[in-house]
């Protein structure tokens, strides 16, 4: 039986608080402006679990459970300081590695010793047998038995971790520039993928009926394989979907690990985490006019795209200056600046802000606009803005600020390439194809900020943009450039 049955009713109430305290951190956190309160208020529904959780469990002596809390801790204050906002994306991969390799441990642990999780009955196998003087012994061996149902969730919670682990440490290396970004095909995946998923499930229903340790070890060395086979194949652009799509593996695996111990914080937290990763990355594959199952399958930024950037520098282009792009936003009624990676790497989100401050003064309006899979995460323009103190009433997402380009005199793109390429609107050999982009071409004038003229966006696509009659290339750092046009501003 579970633990959390004989609990006294205080534990209930504590976990229910814990609960709430997070669903008002992820409806906090659903805007910048509230931000900061949802995560005090995840903290502190967190603390509240972990309380209750030590009071209540005999989970280890004081000493090792404090030692173990400062070592986490401590890299995580380390790491939260240290990170560099360009760096957030694979670290959110790497965090969701590590919870998808915590659940494969409890669940590990929960079968190596189950009877002190309490979720196993102990159970003697043979005879009994009295003796002359009348004493009574048990003969036969002692064995434990893990209730089919325990099983399931044990079973599910291994393989749901192992391949959260092992597909997030592939989207790390390919979103820190370790391993290409671009897919990686391995012949016949598709056969193999499914062929190990129906074994993983057939497995998972097995262990139901034999708890044998080669079931349960199967299962997650599977898992573990599938994990990896899933995301290489994806490629780039596909990122932010994939980045939200293991944070929601990680969340059901929490879950099921979650009945596995009769503990109601995981359970909560877990399906919590799972069901808003879910509907994000339900929300990122519309913003890209793909299906989730499309973006699982993999194949996003092939070689044939790749191998037409090079050709396509060729063709004319027209270069500006600082003080031409000073010139030209100074004169204009509105500016609709558009952020991407490239202004993530060169950290110019700040002398992004004063540009627009700037302008402001002289009468133009300034707004921003973000595509839902601009940058590496989803989000993570918005975080940079408002890192940079950026006012939110003047970002606005794609649906809201599109149809405004064709009364925008500049429209100031700055290192976004594939969410503001026509290609995916008009090209149907594009790997691209289908998505929604920013329809920066139809401003009267297009400024685009980018280092080279050889290099492409992450999915590998070349941008039309570049070289049309609108468009003038800025060609420089981001951070530099903008710095130049605030000079130019001030002068």
């Amino acid at each position: 039986m579970h633990e959390a049955i004989d609990m006294p009713a205080w534990v209930g109430i504590a976990y229910l608080v814990a609960g709430v305290c997070f669903i008002l951190a992820l409806r906090g956190l659903s805007s910048p402006a509230t931000a900061r309160r949802g995560n005090r208020l995840g903290i502190f529904g967190m603390g509240v679990a972990v309380a209750t959780t030590l009071l209540t469990h005999d989970v280890a002596s004081l000493p090792e459970i404090l030692i173990a809390i400062a070592i986490g801790g401590g890299i995580g204050l380390f790491t939260a300081k240290k990170i560099a906002m360009t760096d957030m994306p694979q670290l959110v991969a790497g965090f969701h590695s590590l919870v998808g390799l915590a659940a494969v441990l409890v669940a590990a642990a929960a079968y190596l010793n189950p009877v002190a999780f309490g979720i196993a009955e102990v159970v003697r196998t043979g005879i009994a047998y009295t003796m002359p003087d009348g004493t009574t012994y048990a003969g036969g061996m002692v064995q434990t038995f893990i209730p089919p149902a325990s099983r399931i969730e044990m079973g599910l919670g291994v393989a749901i971790g192992a391949i959260t682990f092992s597909g997030s440490i592939i989207a790390f290396l390919k979103l820190a520039g370790k391993m290409s970004g671009k897919p990686i095909m391995l012949p016949g995946r598709h056969v193999i993928n499914l062929s190990l998923l129906a074994a993983i499930v057939g497995l998972v229903g097995y262990f139901t009926i034999d708890q044998s340790a080669w079931v349960f070890w199967t299962i997650t060395a599977l898992s573990f394989v599938i994990g990896f086979l899933l995301i290489v194949p994806i490629g780039g652009a596909d990122m932010p979907v994939v980045v939200s799509m293991l944070n929601s593996y990680s969340g059901w695996a929490a879950a099921a690990m979650g009945f596995t111990l009769g503990n109601t914080a995981m359970i909560i937290t877990g399906a919590l985490v799972g069901s808003s990763g879910a509907i994000l990355s339900y929300i990122m594959c519309r913003a890209m006019n793909r299906s989730f199952i499309s973006v699982i399958a993999g194949g996003f930024g092939g070689d044939a795209a790749a191998g037409s950037a090079a050709a396509a520098t060729d063709r004319p282009w027209k270069r500006g200056s600082a003080e031409d792009a000073a010139f030209l936003m100074q004169q204009a009624e509105q500016v609709i600046i558009v952020p991407g990676y490239g202004m993530a790497v060169a950290q110019a989100q700040h002398a992004l802000r004063e540009m627009g401050d700037l302008l402001k003064k002289e009468g133009v309006r300034v707004k921003y606009a973000i595509h839902p899979v601009a940058g590496r995460m989803p989000g993570h323009m918005n975080v940079l803005l408002a890192e940079a103190n950026v006012p939110y009433d003047d970002v606005f997402e794609l649906e809201d600020i599109n149809g405004e380009f064709a009364q925008t005199d500049v429209a100031f793109v700055i290192g976004a390439n594939d969410v503001t390429n026509p290609a995916a609107k008009t090209d149907k050999t594009s790997p691209i194809y289908g998505m929604p982009v920013l329809d920066v071409e139809k401003a009267k004038t297009v400024l685009f900020v980018k280092r080279s003229m050889g290099g492409v966006g992450y999915a590998g696509v070349d941008n039309s943009v570049f070289y049309m009659d609108n468009t003038m290339m800025l060609l420089a750092d981001a951070k530099k450039m903008v710095d130049d046009i605030v000079k130019a501003m001030a002068h």
